[in-house]
């Protein structure tokens, strides 16, 4: 089990399951926590996480505000003293279209979260990073990283753009210390999914799940702790010689072509 004990990780997204979920890993393995989300159901994540004793705090901010980016970076430096870790990890699906008919202004909203915040978010906790000689940052990439998803072009278009930036962001700061890296979740079980499913299957669950999991090699969908775990291993020290990287957390949708 990676050992996070006293390390000063920021994790955006907090309050989604994802989030929420590697937050929670991350605090048993002794971390020192800022939860960001946009949503104020951030405090309430931070209060579940105190009342287990983990040295949480929380800010509310839009990530793809820079002002409101700089802020949490900011509070963090100053609540602690210092950036060990960041999961960079906050984001929107937004509106599946064909792209022909993809609304422009969905598409700026999408970009400006999923990428734009993205970037901002390395930005600010890079120069932090910089400044101390070390630290590790994990961003939320996709399997939409590596493949068309129809319907998700703006999506898409941002999670390719993350692995992007977390490779050069990777070859800017290798040198001082700082490694960069991103995973790539596959379906993920979410409250969410659960209800799309249920929409979407005449309210048999377990069908809709079965039929996303076929995606998987595995033929299952996963859980956001099967994505935490991950990230918490490429913030830890047993990743030290690890940068650069895109992790697919996919049950191995991206190795083969299924055709069964």
């Amino acid at each position: 089990m990676p050992n996070h004990t006293d390390k000063v990780i920021i994790v955006t997204g907090a309050a989604g399951s994802i989030g929420f979920a590697t937050a929670e890993i991350l605090a048993a393995q002794g971390a020192k926590l800022m939860l960001v989300d946009i949503s104020a159901k951030v405090e309430e994540r931070a209060a579940e996480l105190r009342a287990k004793g983990a040295t949480v705090e929380a800010v509310k901010a839009d990530c793809a505000r820079e002002a409101e980016v700089k802020g949490y970076v900011d509070a963090t430096v100053a609540r602690f003293g210092r950036i060990d870790g960041f999961f960079n990890n906050a984001g929107v699906e937004g509106l599946i279209a064909p792209t022909s008919d993809y609304p422009i202004e969905e598409f700026d909203r999408i970009l400006s979260v999923n990428l734009r915040g993205v970037f901002l978010g390395l930005h600010f906790v890079l120069k932090q990073m910089v400044a101390q000689g070390s630290g590790a940052v994990v961003n939320t990439a996709s399997i939409g990283s590596e493949r068309g998803l129809a319907g998700g072009g703006p999506y898409n278009a941002a999670k390719h753009g993350v692995v992007g930036l977390t490779r050069t962001a990777a070859a800017d700061h290798g040198k001082q210390g700082i490694r960069v890296n991103c995973v790539e979740p596959g379906v993920i079980r979410t409250p969410l999914l659960d209800e799309v499913m249920v929409q979407m299957f005449d309210g048999d669950l377990q069908k809709g799940l079965d039929k996303l999991g076929w995606v998987s090699v595995m033929n299952r969908v996963a859980q956001p702790a099967e994505v935490g775990h991950v990230v918490s291993f490429l913030l830890s020290d047993e990743a030290s010689f690890v940068t650069g990287a895109a992790w697919p957390v996919d049950g191995g949708a991206l190795c083969t072509i299924k055709h069964e």
